[in-house]
């Protein structure tokens, strides 16, 4: 099979400029056996189209001619772009020190004198080609690498502007600020723990998402409110209501008209509209708490504002539309419950779009000296007190703790020792940690059904009051405050009468 040879390598192509013919033959003969392809221009006006249109890659230029000498010649090649690049060589028949600078000042790079012989021109044509091809690679490497520092110094400035934005969303994400956890009211989120972090990225990743349910799920006391609130006032939604809703506390046979509202007459009491939970809503969000304790009926009803964002009055012939976003909590075991029979699983698929999870306080034992100064500046400031010291002891002993409260136990903790310390330093001492044991719940077994009649209270009022104090404590997971609203007395009782039982 017949094969095409390669196209051949194009030749290098020399301009000879003389006004003497035979000066031109002997260059010639001397050049074109080695290769070269020859060029030809009687004199220097020639010289400069032929340079112009044909692009030698050396020019052998005489300095005598007439109309436009070889200097002159040269100056204007050096001052066209096409044609500067150019390597000329000089023919003189004159050596003079002052001619020869002429030549190099005119842009020259070499010269021959008259009478030349052949092997000299040619030797010195070949030295000066390769000297052109060097820069010219040279130059082309220059440019290359003049365009790759471009390009990194522009990948330099994109990564330099990468890491400081992430630099700052690092820092924005890693710990809330002072004011943001005062505008959210989240204490339970200060903290540089990877926990925290992890859940302050999820709230300010939800911002582009103000529509998409949240489902939040953690043990008692570990900020499942408060980590709503923060996804409500990061978002878009933030100038609207945020309306928290306790799924436990609602009456049964209120549940349907607190959450979507009733109109004038729909039942005995209804004597004028009123607008549900969701409603007032409209815009913003619905924090759904206790989620896991919702009956089946209602679960069902919210199922369908879900699914088509109208809910329907009780009394109600047409439905209405809202913009709610719904933010579900729980502590409870939604699988276990869904196994049950007693939650359904596709409410739970609608309401857990985006799952956040809560971590107890315990596997955060590293954000303890942040919230420890973080709740003796809020509370010293409530009683109108400068934050005292805290030993070093006393932080290693509430870094040992277990916190069956969480959070919420440790704000205790440091209000009743800001109590005890009468000012002074916190030391361990001042410190009331209550076990896991202290606020168990009793056995089933041993609870009584809910039908049943309550225990009788012992008729010696000191004990009936440490009983009542124990039940509200229990019922509010050790929440001191809760418990006094529920007992309806003020808190400080409850912390005397608990300094009473330790000096005891």
């Amino acid at each position: 099979m017949d094969t095409i040879p390669p196209n051949p390598a194009p030749r290098e192509k020399i301009l000879l400029v003389d006004d003497r013919p035979t000066n031109l033959a002997v260059l010639t003969a001397a050049l074109e056996p080695e290769g070269y392809e020859i060029l030809a221009a009687p004199n220097g006006l020639t010289a400069l189209k032929v340079a112009a249109r044909a692009r030698p890659s050396l020019i052998l230029l005489d300095v005598m001619m007439p109309e436009l000498d070889g200097l002159e010649t040269c100056r204007r090649l050096k001052q066209s772009a096409d044609t500067r690049d150019i390597p000329v060589i000089f023919i003189t028949a004159r050596e003079e020190t002052a001619g020869l600078v002429a030549a190099f000042q005119a842009g020259g790079v070499d010269y021959v004198v008259k009478p030349f012989h052949a092997e000299e021109v040619a030797i010195r044509v070949a030295t000066h080609l390769k000297i052109s091809r060097l820069n010219q690679a040279l130059q082309e490497k220059n440019q290359a690498l003049e365009a790759r520092t471009v390009e990194l110094l522009a990948e330099i400035q994109r990564r330099h502007q990468a890491e400081t934005a992430l630099q700052a969303a690092d820092e924005k994400l890693s710990t809330l600020t002072d004011l943001e956890a005062s505008r959210w009211n989240l204490a339970g989120l200060i903290g540089r723990s990877r926990l925290v972090q992890k859940i302050v990225g999820d709230i300010h990743r939800l911002h582009q998402f103000p529509h998409t349910t949240v489902l939040i799920t953690g043990e008692s006391g570990t900020g499942k409110e408060l980590i709503a609130r923060a996804i409500h006032f990061e978002s878009p939604r933030a100038k609207a209501a945020f309306i928290p809703v306790n799924c436990v506390a609602i009456p049964g046979e209120l549940a349907e008209s607190m959450l979507f509202g009733h109109v004038k007459g729909s039942f005995t009491g209804a004597t004028a509209d009123r607008k549900g939970y969701f409603e007032l809503a409209d815009g913003g969000t619905i924090f759904l708490d206790e989620i896991g304790d919702m009956p089946l009926s209602l679960q069902v009803k919210l199922l369908r504002v879900l699914e088509d964002g109208c809910v329907t009055p009780v009394g109600a012939a047409e439905a209405r539309r809202v913009d709610v976003r719904v933010i579900a909590a729980t502590n409870a075991d939604l699988a276990a419950r869904i196994a049950a029979g007693t939650f359904r699983q596709d409410l739970f698929f609608r309401l857990a779009r985006y799952p956040v999870t809560t971590p107890p306080l315990r596997d955060r034992l590293e954000d303890i000296p942040l919230l420890v100064a973080h709740f003796l500046n809020l509370i010293a400031g409530e009683m109108g007190m400068k934050p005292p010291g805290f030993s070093t002891r006393a932080l290693e002993q509430l870094q040992r703790h277990h916190y069956p409260g969480n959070v919420r136990e440790l704000k205790n903790i440091i209000e009743r020792a800001l109590i005890e310390s009468d000012g002074g330093a916190i030391e361990p001492r001042h410190l009331h940690l209550l076990q896991r044991t202290d606020l168990s719940p009793p056995p089933p077994a041993a609870r009584p059904e809910p039908e049943s009649a309550p225990a009788v209270l012992p008729l010696n009022l000191a004990a009936a009051e440490d009983l009542l104090i124990q039940r509200a404590l229990q019922q509010t997971d050790g929440n001191i405050a809760e418990a006094a609203r529920l007992l309806g007395v003020h808190r400080t009782r409850i912390y005397r009468k608990l300094a009473q039982e330790e000096a005891v």
